[in-house]
């Protein structure tokens, strides 16, 4: 009796720990719904190649180097089957300084003079991630078309510069188009992944990089030109 007692323990046994083994082993996601996207780069606007300029104002003040500009993008996903869509809505700010130039032209003058941006985009984005969810593909690629609104504005010292009685500042709208490809980071440390993710309800993190072509010039109109062909880099977080 004790024999049959045994044996039916031990098969209890045994029957429950591929229950409690598979509870363990098979991670569970949270749900999906957005990123945030930090990004950086350089930025040179296409001053020089506005239509009936005379000379070449962004290099002369300038030269050849690009602004810094840094970016946040917060993403909502809308769909998500054969790959993830949805809109994002991003801020930049970029800044440059150089020698301000004397009004007689004969020379640097005390003070500091800088062009600052602020770019404003809302965007529809689509990226492959189904290859990487289900084939452990770590290569994401994306792309973007979005409609930009960027204000500006020029400085002197510590004040607004006027120019001509009217003070250097503005906004431009335009659209940009973006391609990408990001790396999924979870290849490389799937536990530490899944613990992001319980933790902080993080899904997934990639790094990336990606190419605008951008025109923000009132869609053709005349003025500063702030359209750009720029390279950003980051990290992406979807939650």
């Amino acid at each position: 009796m004790s024999s049959t007692a045994v044996g039916l323990g031990v098969a209890a046994l045994l029957l429950a720990v591929p229950a409690v083994a598979q509870e363990v082993t098979i991670p569970t996601r949270s749900p999906r719904t957005g990123a945030i996207i930090f990004r950086g780069g350089g930025y040179k606007p296409r001053i020089d190649s506005e239509k009936d300029l005379q000379g070449t104002p962004y290099k002369d003040t300038f030269g050849d180097a690009s602004l810094l500009l840094v970016e946040l993008e917060l993403q909502r996903f809308f769909y998500q089957g054969i790959g993830t869509a949805g809109l994002g809505l991003s801020a930049g700010y970029g800044e440059k300084y150089a020698n301000a130039v004397l009004a007689d032209g004969g020379g640097a003058a005390a003070d500091k003079a800088a062009l600052k941006v602020l770019p404003l985009q809302l965007n529809a984005f689509y990226k492959f991630d189904y290859a990487a969810f289900k084939w452990g593909v770590p290569l994401v690629p994306y792309g973007k078309l979005g409609l930009v609104y960027s204000p500006w504005w020029m400085t002197k010292g510590s004040s607004t510069e006027v120019v001509d009685g009217v003070t250097a500042k503005g906004g431009k709208w335009g659209y940009a188009g973006t391609l990408g490809v990001s790396f999924l980071l979870d290849v490389l440390e799937p536990r530490f992944a899944r613990d992001f993710d319980s933790d902080l309800g993080v899904n997934h993190s990639y790094l990336f990089a990606e190419y605008t072509y951008a025109e923000v010039n009132n869609f053709g109109g005349g003025g500063l030109n702030l359209g750009s062909r720029r390279w950003m880099f980051g990290l992406a977080l979807d939650y």
